[in-house]
């Protein structure tokens, strides 16, 4: 199975996707499992401070684990297997939702857009945006209001079908894969390709803002009675755009920190409230969360934009360089080929 991601290039993930990066929910805590020994030495009296404090409870870990990582070694046949399903036995409720249309776009954003294709400058650029407090973090609109209404109502009735259902990562149990829904083609890649990327070519040079060529898109649900936060985390990403799609909520901000590579301790957070329409737009190995919603549903639409050319030379989430997996689609945004290894258009100067 293939999909647009196909067409230049072929996409792998680095194999410390079955071992590194694994979230413990209970524990609000990402683990590394290579082998029961290994994980003994290095996660035990971690986890016996953060209360697993039986042997039962440490078994109970172990098989969680072992759950994810037959999950994940499984997720190229069981995602293809999901896709053709849906694609078999779904009727959309508003089909023309999975097709851009520049009408869907917030007028500001288009304004923004038309200024980065007029080889606009950085400083310029930052001026048309909002300053939301957090280094290098900016928020703008990004839809209409009306549109975000009909998406939710599409994401709604997907999910009250009976069509399978893939959750988006380990942290996130509610919420939809939009490549296996169909979105990929008519509405992501453009999206990145077209309206984004302008954007991230001024903002963010110096971490492959200019040579974005894959991605992941998904939504996420945040409910009373399923997930209410977000921990602390960096994304598997380049570049990040997270947009409030709605419904009614009350609070929920996204907490901002430092990058991955700065110890917590060091860090001062900055809290950003999420509205309905807008999108935060960031560094992936920026860290951040989200603060718990007190009441009401809110619909994310979150993007991971990669460049293959940055991450071919360091995989993002073990940093090493990656060592190449088959994958799908667009897997997770590696490639082999010699010209993204050797190119230095993507450095800042």
């Amino acid at each position: 199975m293939t999909n647009e991601g196909d067409r230049k290039s072929k996409f792998y993930t680095c194999s410390c996707f079955t071992t590194d990066n694994i979230f413990l929910d209970e524990y609000k805590l990402h683990v590394r499992f290579v082998s029961e020994k290994q994980f003994r030495l290095d996660y035990q009296p971690l986890l016996t401070r953060l209360g697993c404090v039986t042997e039962q409870q440490f078994v109970d870990v172990l098989t969680k684990i072992s759950q994810e990582v037959d999950r994940r070694r499984c997720i190229c046949e069981t995602s293809a297997e999901r896709t053709a399903a849906i694609k078999h036995m779904y009727q959309p409720l508003h089909p023309h939702v999975y097709h851009l249309q520049e009408s869907y776009l917030a007028p500001k954003l288009m304004q923004i857009v038309e200024y980065c294709r007029s080889s606009g400058t950085c400083e310029g650029l930052v001026e048309l945006l909002e300053d939301v407090g957090a280094p290098r973090v900016y928020r703008f609109p990004v839809f209409e209001k009306n549109f975000c209404e009909e998406l939710v109502e599409e994401l709604e009735h997907f999910e009250e079908s009976s069509a399978p259902k893939g959750r988006p990562n380990t942290m996130n149990h509610y919420g939809i894969l939009l490549n296996e829904l169909g979105f990929d083609k008519g509405f992501i890649i453009p999206l990145r390709e077209r309206y984004l990327q302008p954007l991230t070519s001024l903002l963010y040079p110096d971490c492959g803002g200019r040579c974005l060529d894959s991605h992941k898109a998904f939504v996420v649900k945040y409910d009373m009675n399923e997930d209410l936060d977000l921990s602390y985390h960096y994304d598997n990403a380049e570049v990040t755009l997270n947009v409030s799609l709605g419904k009614e909520f009350t609070d929920g901000n996204l907490f901002f920190g430092d990058m991955k590579q700065v110890p917590v301790s060091e860090t001062e957070c900055t809290e950003i409230e999420h509205r309905v329409t807008e999108g935060l737009l960031h560094r992936g190995q920026h860290m951040h969360g989200a603060l718990p919603i007190s009441c009401g549903q809110r619909w994310n639409l979150i993007i991971w934009m990669r460049a293959s050319q940055e991450r071919n030379k360091l995989c993002p989430m073990c940093n090493r360089r990656p060592s190449l997996v088959e994958g799908d689609g667009f897997a997770d945004g590696f490639t082999k080929h010699p010209e993204a290894q050797q190119n230095d258009s993507c450095a800042l100067t």
